[in-house]
């Protein structure tokens, strides 16, 4: 989920005090698993996010003398490039902030996803399993034409269809290249996701080390690049709640190069950055949208606080479903 930015930040490689978030509501969905909110994440429009005139440099208690320099800092204060400076700033935070929760969201609903297919696939396979062989057995009995023809449908609803993971002999599937394939590629073993919300401490260190290393802060377009690689090992470390893992990449983080500060930018250029960071918004809030409508956010949004206990209630959904159709046959057999 990137693009190339114009323009830089302000202010660089800093990491924002989570209890003064620019983004509240996006921190919040991002703490609690939910689905990030487009709404979450205003971004100032052209000449916004500007401090009352004069109050950066309000006059001396009374009784005092002026205090040197005060003067000249309120007028630099004061300028519009200054403002803008200051709304460029605020806008980058609220992005990376909004970035955030769509991210956290959206490896819940991969790591759902994948642990849905582990753990219940073999249940659902078994469950049409039966469903053929009750049809069959109904089909034997009643010799009827009609049956006849449910149970070759439930029989070939059972028989594997060739998927994308068959057309390229395993390496990849529809969700893009596989575990194992990753694993051969990169000579690292093969690791899975333990739960569908990696705990609270993995969330904290990503949400560190996104608000660090995020690629929006970047100036050049070769820092840009330098940190959306890393950002690609923050996210897969993140999504298999690896808190050692991501406390290494803190400190490889923090012991690597520090990106020369940007001076001053002129109005256009800090202009062109602000509507770029709305752009950037609006694509985020499609993308939040697709995710939360989508099959597994929305069954992530019945257990908000639990996507893992889910899990288990549809197993137990399942078994309950197996040992009734294994009765029902057992019946039409005897």
């Amino acid at each position: 989920m990137t693009q190339e930015a114009p323009g830089g930040p302000v202010d660089r490689n800093t990491d924002q005090n989570p209890d003064q978030n620019p983004d509240q509501n996006a921190v919040q969905n991002a703490d609690h698993g939910t689905a990030p909110s487009g709404s979450g994440s205003e971004l100032p429009d052209r000449g916004s996010g500007a401090p009352e005139a004069g109050a950066a440099g309000g006059g001396p208690e009374s009784g005092s003398g002026p205090v040197p320099g005060a003067r000249s800092e309120a007028a630099a204060d004061e300028r519009p490039e200054a403002r803008l400076e200051k709304a460029v700033r605020a806008a980058e935070q609220a992005l990376i902030e909004f970035e955030i929760a769509v991210e956290t969201f959206r490896v819940e609903v991969e790591n759902f996803s994948r642990l849905h297919h582990q753990k219940l696939g073999p249940m659902y396979t078994r469950l049409d399993e039966l469903e053929a062989q009750i049809a069959e057995a109904r089909a034997a009995r009643t010799g009827d034409p009609e049956d006849l023809r449910r149970a070759q449908e439930a029989r070939a609803a059972v028989l594997p269809m060739p998927g994308v993971d068959e057309l390229f002999h395993g390496w990849m599937d529809d969700r893009g290249m596989s575990p194992e394939a990753v694993a051969m590629l990169t000579g690292r073993p093969v690791r899975g996701p333990q739960r569908v919300r990696p705990s609270e401490e993995a969330r904290r260190l990503y949400r560190e080390l996104a608000r660090k290393a995020h690629p929006d802060l970047a100036q050049e377009e070769t820092e840009r690049a330098r940190r959306e690689e890393f950002l690609t090992r923050v996210n897969a470390a993140y999504a298999l709640g690896d808190t050692e893992g991501l406390r290494a990449l803190i400190a490889e983080w923090d012991a690597g190069p520090l990106p020369a500060e940007a001076g001053p930018g002129a109005a256009e250029e800090l202009y062109a950055r602000l509507e770029w960071l709305a752009e950037r918004k609006e694509l985020l809030v499609v993308i939040a949208r697709e995710l939360e409508e989508g099959a597994i956010g929305s069954m992530l949004r019945m257990a908000p606080d639990d996507p893992d206990r889910l899990l288990d209630e549809i197993a137990e959904q399942l078994l309950a479903q197996v040992a009734e159709r294994e009765r029902e046959l057992g019946a039409l057999l005897g």
